[in-house]
């Protein structure tokens, strides 16, 4: 596959692409499901050969990347405007039980 192709397929400019593949560029993580999709590779594929061994909070995190919900939710998610993205993330953190930010003053 050509990098216009993949382009095409992601919806942008291959410039873009190969801004990613330099490096000059970072990859957000609904971006890199939408290339490993049109790649037709699972996401753990530009992972493999990372140093470190896997442990079990990693295995049972690694269907959650293939889940269209989880896709749908980071993509609106990082749609958002800082302010209320930090406000959402706390919101989620106190919902699940997880250890809440210090307070700002």
């Amino acid at each position: 596959m050509t990098q216009q192709q993949l382009a095409q397929a992601v919806g942008i400019r291959f410039q873009q692409i190969q801004k990613y593949e330099s490096g000059a560029n970072r990859i957000s993580a609904s971006r890199l499901w939408d290339l490993a999709r049109a790649l037709e590779m699972p996401v753990s594929f530009f992972f493999e050969g990372l140093a470190g061994d896997k442990d079990a909070a990693t295995s049972a995190d690694d269907g959650l990347l293939q889940n269209k919900e989880t896709m749908d939710l980071v993509r609106a998610y990082y749609g958002l405007d800082e302010g209320p993205r930090r406000r959402l993330l706390e919101l989620a953190k106190a919902l699940s039980g997880a250890e809440p930010a210090t307070a700002r003053i």
